[in-house]
């Protein structure tokens, strides 16, 4: 097996691992608080509207606004490694017929992998920071994907060498 092949498929067996224990370790130790605080802020933010209270009301609603935000997120990740883990699978099963060299190849894994674990990370880093740097990490991951996509269907598309 060539090493783009095996560098895919393995990483995207290790990235689908780490998505579904991320999604476990969620799922049994954050969500149900996340999940209760969502909708505490939300009925808090109802009760004060109805006392006519709108100081703490809209407090409740930044309260709510920010527990959905980390909620969203950490779904968002998960759900992120997981999907593009498959997709590293899927393209590892097939990236022989993609019509460039062996260093191409291996510089389009690299790429690939690298996109699909640091794009769900930045994804994460933005309930630690609302700063510019997980969102441009965010940016940058993502563009990476989209790029190697890209290239990796141009190179599906294209005709290979006969050898």
């Amino acid at each position: 097996m060539n090493p783009a092949r095996c560098i895919l498929l393995v990483g995207g067996i290790a990235l689908a691992i780490l998505g579904m224990c991320h999604g476990i370790w969620y799922a049994v130790s954050a969500e149900h608080q996340a999940l209760d605080r969502i909708g505490g802020s939300l009925a808090s933010a109802f009760t004060h509207a109805a006392d006519r209270d709108p100081a703490q009301a809209s407090t409740s609603l930044v309260a709510y606004r920010e527990a959905k935000y980390v909620y969203e997120r950490q779904v968002d990740a998960h759900g992120h490694w997981i999907g593009l883990a498959m997709l590293l699978v899927l393209l590892g099963i097939a990236f022989e017929r993609v019509a460039f060299g062996e260093k191409e190849k291996l510089a389009l894994t690299i790429g690939l992998l690298t996109g699909a674990v640091v794009f769900p990370l930045s994804v994460l880093l933005q309930t630690f920071s609302h700063g510019p740097f997980p969102r441009a990490l965010s940016i940058g991951s993502s563009a990476l994907m989209i790029a190697t996509l890209a290239i990796t269907a141009f190179g599906f598309a294209t005709d290979r060498p006969s050898s």
